[in-house]
């Protein structure tokens, strides 16, 4: 493979971006090492071949491939031979899962006052000869219930848990009606949960063009958004844990295998009983067309061009009908281990997953392509004798789609060894899904992305990517990890600091049209986004890996909870008029505030000096892996004792948003006083439990 010339001032660019390296600190380094991780970082980034991340992306998009189908396991083969031959150790990790993996048969008709099949599957494009496979399925939420009802209508919005309180309020009785509601607001499964709450017997879920169609722009095929049969696909599983639905806390292993997993019994699991099926625009304003009742309240209006209706009448009768087949599926974890040559018990993990509604070529491919190009890369590096010192794995994990399952079973296995010696985990589920670079992290990982995008050149500019990234403000904007994807296991059920980064734009998100032609169209013609989030993110494990102490932002802990805290009191202020402060919490903060600032002070003093012997390094360094464990509490939350971490969580009502003190965050939303106290002791626990971390480490810099 060739490599790409993207930029006719690469070497220009590159050349100040190497001045600029050698010119200033590195976090983790002592000054006598920085020369020589400087050049071992020149020489990877020079090695990252931009042409390589397109002829995986294509080679791995050829075929649909659903967890548990030939083709899936044709793509976890390629994985695993080009991670081989980059000169990683490669190996697998079956899991028999409990899944969804074919829609079954599934119909949408409307009975009366017309009757009318509604299409589920998205329409075959000339332009576009991916969409004329017949291995593309129908349109299917895995994890709907089974079932076959014909009933009248009602609109919910959003399907989220205020959309069904405003109906409630408004005296929409929905017992034994068929809820339609448009993607957006929350997690899809929440829309099935609260309508099955409320009485409704099935559930339509369409994508409004208000949110992504010809509201917006031209639609696929001559541009990026939504046409009327594009559907979004994906999981309805809503269950107190993530991961396989019948082993919580338990690792889904082979039920061939000589150990023995005890399963929840299926019946005993709260999966969803109503119908529910996706469909395009297209089929849903047959629906909505056709409803006779009430005005909408004005925010509820969507894109389609007449008045929505909060009821569709009595006469207007729709047919949902799903038989969804359930079976144990074999999932396979391909991880691939550079060794480290000096730590090799400690662990810098990247992955994304491999599984797809379709072909995958934004998600979740584009990561899993990214990913390969980064081990090979680092692969160069290893070949040069300049491989990691601490071990860099990289997990392709399979079976995400149906419920972010691959990557919790494997955690699942893994606990007590990622307790002791995970550093970070770094997720790129559709890592390279446009041309604006992001990203999302536990604070402790904050600083060292923004130091990477400095040091990356930003394809076709001048600038670098942390340029770019920041615009016109002086700092990048650095999100906080929600729900969602495969770092869920990894950051809030055993407490190893993760992240999630790479580009994001368009997409057509879990639909059949996820195809190396729309990709290729739409997200990123010239295929240069590939190969610097490889870049950066190469730099990011390489610093991680090398540095002599873990490069971790420790004061960075402080400083957020600050604003988390105030933003905590405003919010309990809502249900709680006359509350204050959290004065235990507070507390604690403000010892750990002062021990943040005494080991940064004498963290920045030791590297200089380079006295701290190997010994005593080791040490340090094994410490510094348990500062993200204060947060980890056995009791876990209310909602589910699976979530473990007190510092973040997935919004557990509506699954995707980053709650902040979730354990706080769950008091205000149900409205409930009485354990605030509680809260503030646990709080204050674990942010004393951390600061007396910090503050060991510190006596012995």
């Amino acid at each position: 493979m060739s490599k790409l010339n993207f930029n006719p001032k690469k070497s220009l660019v590159l050349g100040t971006l190497a001045l600029a390296l050698s010119a200033q600190a590195q976090d983790g380094f002592f000054q006598s090492h920085l020369a020589k991780q400087k050049a071992i970082e020149k020489e990877y980034l020079d090695a990252v071949d931009f042409g390589s991340f397109k002829v995986h992306l294509k080679e791995i998009t050829k075929n649909p491939h659903i967890a548990g189908t030939p083709e899936n396991e044709l793509v976890q083969q390629y994985m695993a031979k080009v991670m081989s031959d980059a000169g990683m150790d490669v190996k697998l990790y079956p899991y028999d899962v409990y899944l969804p993996n074919h829609p079954g048969e599934s119909h949408l008709e409307i009975v009366s006052p017309v009757k009318m099949t509604l299409s589920q599957q998205e329409a075959i494009l000339d332009e576009d000869p991916f969409t004329a496979d017949d291995r593309l399925y129908l349109g299917f939420n895995a994890f709907s219930g089974s079932g076959d009802v014909t009933a009248e209508v009602v609109y919910a919005n959003y399907g989220t848990r205020e959309d069904f309180a405003k109906l409630k309020e408004m005296g929409i009785d929905l017992t034994g009606k068929v809820v339609i509601a448009r993607y957006g607001g929350n997690f899809r499964g929440y829309k099935a949960k609260y309508a099955e709450q409320a009485g409704a017997i099935g559930l339509v879920v369409y994508t409004d063009p208000k949110d992504n169609g010809f509201t917006k722009g031209d639609v696929y095929p001559d541009g990026p958004y939504y046409n009327e049969t594009t559907i979004q696909r994906g999981s309805m599983l809503t269950l107190d844990w993530t991961g396989d639905p019948l082993t919580p806390n338990e690792p889904a292993l082979p039920l061939d295998g000589d150990k023995k997993v005890k399963r929840l019994d299926p019946k005993e699991v709260a999966l969803h009983k109503i119908p529910v099926t996706p469909v395009g625009y297209g089929a849903a304003k047959e629906i909505l067309s056709r409803m006779t009742g009430q005005a909408v309240p004005e925010a509820w209006q969507g894109g389609l061009p007449f008045d929505y209706k909060i009821e569709g009448g009595a006469d207007l009768k729709v047919r949902v009908m799903v038989e969804q087949p359930v079976d144990f599926i074999r999932a396979n974890n391909v991880v691939g281990t550079f060794k480290g040559s000096k730590y090799p018990d400690e662990w810098i993990i990247l992955g994304a997953h491999f599984d797809a509604w379709s072909f995958g070529a934004t998600d979740p491919n584009s990561g899993t392509a990214m990913l390969l190009t980064l081990a090979e890369a680092i692969g160069e590096l290893v070949k040069d004798g300049k491989g990691p010192e601490r071990s860099i794995m990289i997990g392709h994990w399979d079976a995400e789609e149906q419920g972010v399952i691959g990557s919790t079973e494997w955690v699942e296995e893994m606990r007590d060894q990622l307790k002791a010696n995970a550093i970070a985990y770094m997720n790129f589920d559709g890592g390279v899904n446009g041309r604006n670079f992001g990203a999302s992290a536990a604070p402790s990982l904050k600083k060292i992305i923004m130091d990477a995008a400095k040091d990356v050149s930003y394809p076709d500019s001048a600038k670098s990517v942390y340029q770019v990234w920041a615009g016109k403000n002086a700092e990048p904007r650095m999100g906080n990890l929600g729900g969602g994807s495969d770092h869920i296991a990894f950051y809030m059920h055993v407490g190893v600091p993760s992240l999630g980064g790479g580009t994001g734009g368009l997409t057509p998100y879990h639909s059949n049209y996820d195809n190396f032609h729309y990709y290729s169209k739409f997200v990123d013609p010239s295929f240069k986004m590939g190969g610097m989030v490889a870049q950066v993110f190469g730099l990011v494990a390489l610093r991680m890996a090398n540095g002599d102490v873990i490069p971790y932002d420790v004061p960075r802990y402080a400083q957020d909870l600050k604003g988390h805290f105030e933003n905590a009191v405003k919010n309990v202020k809502t249900i709680a008029p006359d509350f204050t402060e959290f004065d235990q919490s507070n507390a604690a903060l403000a010892q750990l505030e002062a021990s943040s600032t005494a080991y940064q002070t004498a963290l920045d003093a030791a590297l200089k000096s380079g006295s701290i012997s190997d010994k005593t390094l080791k040490k340090i360094n094994e410490e510094l892996i348990g500062l993200e464990k204060s947060w980890i509490d056995p009791k876990g939350m209310y909602y589910g004792e699976w979530y473990k971490s007190l510092y973040v969580c997935n919004d557990p009502f509506s699954g995707y948003a980053s709650w902040i003190l979730p354990g706080i965050q769950y008091e205000v939303a149900i409205n409930r006083t009485e354990k605030l106290e509680e809260w503030d002791g646990r709080y204050a626990k674990a942010i004393s439990s951390l600061a007396k971390k910090i503050e060991q480490i510190t006596k012995q810099l």
